[in-house]
């Protein structure tokens, strides 16, 4: 399962409750999907402005 194959845009999405949402908390972790996990699928945006989206939103 995927988010957006094959799409020229940068997408972010959180596993825990997406692609492995139907997995128990157990299945999860043995996997490696821990609930802080995001997956960052870069697109053909310019570098500076995926740096500068990640960095407006990090705490």
């Amino acid at each position: 399962m995927t988010a957006n194959l094959g799409d020229v845009k940068t997408t972010i999405t959180h596993p825990a409750t997406t692609t492995h949402g139907r997995l128990t908390e157990a299945e999860r972790e043995t996997a490696g999907i821990r609930e802080g996990l995001i997956r960052i699928a870069v697109g053909l945006e310019a570098f500076n402005d995926i740096r500068d989206d990640l960095a407006r939103g990090a705490p």
